[in-house]
């Protein structure tokens, strides 16, 4: 007579954690935790809206999902790392943050990071204000005759855009051609005197990436293929980010 297995119980419903372990790397260490409080002895987020890493990952452990996607405490956390510098085990919980954030439907994220995610969208310039690869230009050329001009020292210096075969290649953060253009020049002088080798790129130069944050992976990926291929069609050798 053949025995039949027995079994026990019905199955699980796959949790939270459990399908975040499955996307990271080796699990990301998610299930390391000693509960020492190392992680949320460094944040700065902790005590924001009665919670800090090491509840939240507890929360996902025990399999509190639907605490997990209400509780705003994820746009709270900067996803800074300070956790995982600190953490003996090394758990990744930045990439648990960035998870629950998708569990928010789109619409309903943080207005400010969409709407600067959008506008990066919305051309190639991939800028968080939306400047037009064309504005960028002419304020950069407007702002560096100025410069010139005003401070002889400086006549030589150049603020090049879409520059072939540069060393380094450069962005920028999106308010400061906008709002802020001087703030642009004493980085343009640091490289002039060094003799760096640089360029913007019409292409890519917004320097943030507000997509990553709103953990819209198709925008986010958009905004970095942008940027690294106008690094390598220009033949250089060194992304230098400055946000």
């Amino acid at each position: 007579m053949t025995q039949q297995p027995i079994t026990l119980g019905v199955k699980k419903n796959q949790t939270f954690l459990e399908t975040v372990k499955e996307i990271l790397p080796d699990g990301g260490n998610l299930n390391l935790c000693l509960t020492c409080g190392a992680c949320s002895s460094g944040c700065p987020a902790t005590g924001l809206d009665n919670m800090d890493p090491r509840k939240f990952l507890r929360m996902a452990a025990l399999g509190m999902d639907e605490e997990i996607r209400k509780s705003e405490w994820v746009w709270m956390c900067s996803m800074c790392q300070r956790c995982i510098y600190v953490c003996p085990m090394k758990i990744d919980i930045p990439q648990l943050v960035f998870n629950a954030r998708a569990l928010w439907p789109r619409e309903e994220r943080p207005k400010g990071i969409l709407g600067s995610c959008d506008m990066a969208l919305r051309n190639d310039s991939c800028s968080a204000m939306g400047t037009s690869p064309e504005d960028f230009q002419f304020v950069v050329e407007d702002v560096l005759e100025e410069y010139r001009e005003n401070q002889p020292e400086f006549a030589e210096m150049e603020a090049p855009i879409d520059k072939e075969g540069a060393e380094f290649f450069l962005n920028q953060n999106s308010r400061e051609p906008v709002t802020e253009p001087d703030e642009m020049v004493p980085l343009w002088k640091i490289l002039h005197l060094a003799g760096a080798d640089w360029t913007y790129g019409s292409k890519g130069w917004g320097g943030e990436n507000y997509c990553m944050f709103l953990a819209d992976d198709d925008a986010w990926k958009h905004i970095t293929t942008t940027a690294a291929k106008q690094a390598d069609d220009l033949g250089c050798r060194v992304f230098l980010n400055t946000e």
